[in-house]
């Protein structure tokens, strides 16, 4: 068996490599050649925590296996770690022994910002100009910081919930050498692309706050009652995800559905677009809307990456297990 520790991905890892997996992967999910098995998670009754499992089977690239880990909300303040912690497993899907144990953070946060790139890539205007965030967490600068590599945007606006970490965001447009301003919400309408990277249980962005053409990828909800948008945004828009079972249940999608305002035939693959299945965005006037609920095939895909080049480098340790 195969570790590759957190400490490792940094060094491995590139934002290139994940947007290529998760493309990848979404379009053999599309395809019917990769399944993730149900998700599990639950709040155990310790330090506010969420734990979980996300896996599934890639039949294309022949990856198996699961992640495990959540959200320990009070990590940054008690422990000085980040609030998010999970592992990935990766076993040979023809004898099913173990293969692989992956450091996650890192490539949780790398996996997720290359999912609403993917998104960008395929949905948003060829012409959008700028770019808005809600949430200036942590995962936010991943966010943007891949967001800029799918346009040639000329401008960051951003709003959270707690004003002083707008830093986070301003960095990142500065690095990018952009202009970054704090917006209201009401501002957001200025945005050709937003992406909500939030931790809410209630709506934050109203549907009239959302001007035609807009690109939105809602990265936040991937629980049962998390809500980063007003559903009746999701019936102005065209819905896609990354799986549909998850975006009715878990995701964003799950309240416009639960109140039957649109209906599971209404929410779409991407990786039916990056097949040509789907022909996506066919307006300048039309708002998409990708519900990223996260995947496990995702988390498979950067991680069986990521061990095929930590083997390649030497960086891998080989335990007899």
């Amino acid at each position: 068996m195969y570790i590759v520790p957190e400490r490792a991905i940094a060094d491995l890892m590139t934002r290139k490599a994940a947007f290529d997996a998760v493309e990848q992967v979404f379009a053999a999910m599309a395809a019917g050649d990769a399944y993730n098995f149900p998700v599990v998670r639950e709040a155990i009754g310790h330090e506010d925590a969420l734990y979980g499992f996300k896996g599934g089977f890639d039949r294309a690239g022949l990856t198996l296996g699961l992640k495990a880990g959540g959200y320990w909300p009070n990590n940054l303040e008690k422990r000085g770690l980040i609030n998010h912690q999970s592992t990935v497993f990766l076993f040979d899907p023809d004898t099913g022994k173990v293969r692989a144990m992956v450091g996650g953070n890192l490539l949780t946060a790398l996996r997720t910002a290359a999912a609403s790139s993917v998104s960008i890539k395929h949905l948003a205007r060829e012409d959008a100009k700028v770019i808005g965030m809600i949430g200036a967490g942590h995962q936010a600068k991943f966010q943007l910081r891949a967001a800029l590599e799918q346009r040639e945007f000329d401008k960051v606006i951003g709003w959270n919930l707690h004003p002083e970490m707008l830093a986070n965001l301003e960095e990142v447009a500065t690095e990018a050498g952009l202009p970054f301003e704090a917006v209201e919400l009401d501002g957001l309408k200025e945005a050709d692309v937003i992406i909500s990277i939030t931790s809410s249980f209630d709506a934050i962005l109203k549907a009239d706050q959302v001007s035609p053409g807009t690109h939105i990828a809602c990265m936040g909800t991937d629980t049962k009652g998390k809500q980063e948008v007003d559903p009746e945004l999701l019936v102005r828009a065209d819905v896609f995800t990354d799986e549909v079972a998850q975006s009715i249940s878990i995701g964003e999608a799950q309240h416009a559905v639960a109140q039957g305002l649109i209906a599971e035939a209404d929410v779409a693959q991407l990786g039916a677009v990056i097949n040509g299945a789907h022909p996506g965005r066919t307006s300048a006037e039309q708002i998409t809307l990708f519900d990223g609920t996260g995947v496990g095939l995702q988390d498979l895909a950067v991680a069986s990456s990521v061990v095929e080049l930590a083997v390649k480098q030497g960086i891998a340790i080989e335990v007899d297990f």
